[in-house]
């Protein structure tokens, strides 16, 4: 392939927290999104920094290398190295940030730093030959959700945005996987507790929603909830889980989906604003993706949500993410280091 001169080449680099994962992107068009995913963590149910720091070790090469040579161009074409900066576990973005350096100093190229919330944003932007969507007009709310953060966030532009709204304690995401680990469902729960709910009935059981004021979120004490209705439970029926378990994952689903879905309604309004996305881990759950799509048809929405394969982490959207830094000429230096909390 060759580029023209204004055809900009980018390496995305994502290791936040459990995916090793590497990009070629031309602009805002995706060539090659390779993603190796840490089953190491699932015999411990949950996420351990530490061997997640040694799985990225192992990985980031060969994934590096696979998404080059899958995209049809060579080291030599890319003309800036972007990077998960933060937020995350200090040890896999260590991993991640230190390659990045190295890779971009060998090449003679710049760095740009990204902070991974404003990625998740930005995927709604990723193009590829294949996908036709349309993109999100500014400004645009949209509602980023994973396993640690929860945000409703007003986007004015590529790179200017402000969180309106953001969970108090636990995130969406975090709930759904706490959710699972109480039913005995193994880890990752949340993409297990969306199959099973898909067979449930929504309206089966019901479980409390938090009175929290303006745009935020709290989903503490809907865990806490849930743990204490299944303990009451398992005292009359040792089997009730297994019992009831489509109709249960079905029901704390709805609960939290329908806690988002309030927020935002209650955003759109408050700001005037009808553009809306949903991006993060959490926006491929089948059961958001459709309650959002109800809402649209509701409230007059233009609801923008990524493929499934730019909803989890992936370096993907932070080439994307790097590719709209890089028109404005705002790169790091090799001075740069991890920052576990990384604001907005």
């Amino acid at each position: 392939m060759n580029n023209t001169q204004k055809d900009k080449v980018i390496l995305g680099i994502e290791t936040s927290c459990d995916e090793t994962s590497a990009s070629i992107a031309v602009e805002n068009m995706v060539l090659t999104n390779i993603i190796a995913t840490q089953e190491v963590h699932k015999s411990y149910g949950g996420v351990v920094p530490e061997l997640a720091s040694r799985e990225h070790q192992k990985n980031i090469i060969p994934v590096v290398s696979e998404a080059i040579s899958k995209s049809g161009l060579t080291k030599d074409d890319i003309q800036a190295v972007a990077f998960t900066r933060g937020p995350g576990l200090p040890g896999s973005l260590m991993v991640g940030v230190s390659f990045a350096k190295s890779f971009a100093l060998a090449l003679g190229v710049p760095l740009i730093e990204v902070n991974h919330m404003q990625a998740h944003v930005l995927s709604l932007f990723i193009t590829s030959k294949e996908r036709t969507e349309q993109h999100p007009s500014f400004p645009f709310l949209c509602l980023t959700v994973s396993g640690g953060h929860t945000q409703i966030v007003w986007v004015r532009d590529y790179y200017d945005m402000d969180v309106i709204g953001e969970t108090l304690d636990d995130a969406a995401g975090e709930a759904f996987d706490k959710a699972a680990k109480i039913m005995s469902i193994p880890y990752p729960g949340g993409p297990l507790i969306d199959k099973y709910a898909r067979d449930g009935n929504p309206h089966k059981f019901s479980f409390p929603e938090p009175n929290i004021p303006e745009l935020d979120f709290s989903f503490s004490g809907l865990k806490t909830a849930f743990l204490y209705f299944i303990r009451e439970q398992l005292k009359a029926d040792e089997n009730f889980i297994e019992k009831n378990r489509n109709d249960l994952c079905a029901s704390i689903q709805k609960t939290i989906i329908n806690i988002l879905v309030k927020k935002l309604q209650k955003a759109s309004v408050q700001t005037g604003i009808t553009e809306i996305g949903i991006a993060g881990g959490v926006s491929a759950n089948s059961g958001l993706r459709n309650a959002v799509n109800e809402a649209a048809k509701r409230f007059n929405w233009n609801v923008y949500i990524p493929p499934l394969r730019y909803c989890t982490d992936n370096g993907a959207m932070i080439a994307v993410a790097g590719y709209y830094k890089l028109l404005k000429n705002d790169f790091a230096s090799q001075s740069a280091v991890p920052m576990a909390r990384m604001s907005f």
